[in-house]
């Protein structure tokens, strides 16, 4: 009986990707990344071994001498996620053949030490919810001049898109994939399709319906300009009538943190931060957050306990006998 032929390491990366987008329904940023991930340890090992690799020379030693190779490369952040997607590979390759050696599973991950991420106080997360419609004539009477009323379109856009992101806590690529039948008024929730497209139902503040109502009653103004043509599904539109992209709302944001809190690193996943922070430091309940979010595990939402220490050290100094009173000193 001929032998069985091994499967090539290709075959099987394009079969993880497959399983990634079918049965796991991944987001499409996160299958890109581990297909890359392990593209590039393909590329290595096809220039190592002369030869394009079987599977089943994918040992420990090999995937030791990659990682060898990244660290002249890359930092320990990004070796760890590299590490990762292999891990995930190779967990698949052993539950679809069981007999099959996991040649990633003793790998030693590097430690990353993780930056706090930027949180805005509360005076500082108000500045920026203004600073698209400060000077502009959002809810006033409707501007003479056609210019004047796009610009009026985008300002009320932009203010529903930086209330989203902090009042709702969107994830930026949430935010850009909102169509207009995502908010239900009577129920009072946002109808979100997050990690995994997960659904979740988000509740919405009266700051944030009121920005609502303002960009409805102009969106029908952000069109092309020559043909009047618009994204009948989208809900935040570019000047052209076109879904906004996460890039458009990157930059917009970047504005808006420049101009409303002097900010200019300001970034949508900030906002997010910023408000799970105020929520915790509110008193809600971290697995109301957690589900809030849409995390999926709650050790992610457990970060912010710790963004929260200087509001705590705050509150005790303010609240505690022994912080209050006087401290005796030793003679």
């Amino acid at each position: 009986m001929p032998a069985r032929p091994r499967p090539s390491l290709a075959r099987s990366i394009a079969d993880f990707v497959a399983y990634l987008r079918g049965e796991r329904r991944a987001a499409a940023h996160t299958v890109a990344a581990y297909e890359r991930d392990l593209l590039q340890l393909s590329g290595f090992l096809t220039e190592r071994l002369g030869h394009a690799p079987a599977l089943g020379e994918v040992g420990k030693l090999e995937l030791r001498a990659w990682l060898a190779e990244l660290t002249r490369l890359h930092g320990t952040s990004s070796i760890a996620r590299k590490l990762s997607s292999v891990r995930a590979f190779f967990k698949y390759t052993t539950r679809e053949e069981p007999s099959r050696e996991n040649p990633a599973e003793e790998l030693a991950t590097p430690r990353v030490r993780r930056p706090m991420p930027l949180v805005l106080g509360t005076d500082a997360a108000a500045q920026v919810m203004e600073a698209p419609t400060r000077g502009s004539p959002v809810g006033a009477a409707a501007p003479a001049g056609a210019d004047d009323v796009r610009a009026a379109a985008r300002a009320s856009r932009d203010r529903l898109i930086v209330e989203l992101l902090y009042g709702c806590g969107l994830r930026v690529h949430e935010l850009a994939g909102l169509d207009t039948d995502a908010l239900r008024l009577e129920a009072g929730h946002l109808a979100v399709t997050g990690k995994g497209r997960k659904d979740r139902r988000v509740p919405v503040g009266r700051a944030c319906l009121s920005a609502y109502d303002d960009y409805v009653a102009q969106r029908s103004a952000l069109c092309h300009p020559k043909t009047g043509a618009q994204d009948p599904r989208a809900l935040l539109l570019s000047r052209h009538g076109r879904r906004l992209g996460v890039r458009q709302i990157q930059n917009l944001v970047k504005r808006y943190g420049a101009e409303g809190a002097g900010r200019g690193d300001l970034h949508p996943h900030a906002l997010r931060h910023s408000c799970a922070t105020h929520m915790l430091e509110g008193g809600a309940d971290i697995r109301v957050i957690q589900e809030f979010l849409g995390h999926q595990s709650l050790s992610t939402t457990q970060r912010y306990t710790h963004l929260s220490i200087g509001r705590l050290l705050s509150v005790y100094d303010q609240s505690h006998p022994l912080a209050i009173a006087p401290r005796k000193t030793k003679r």
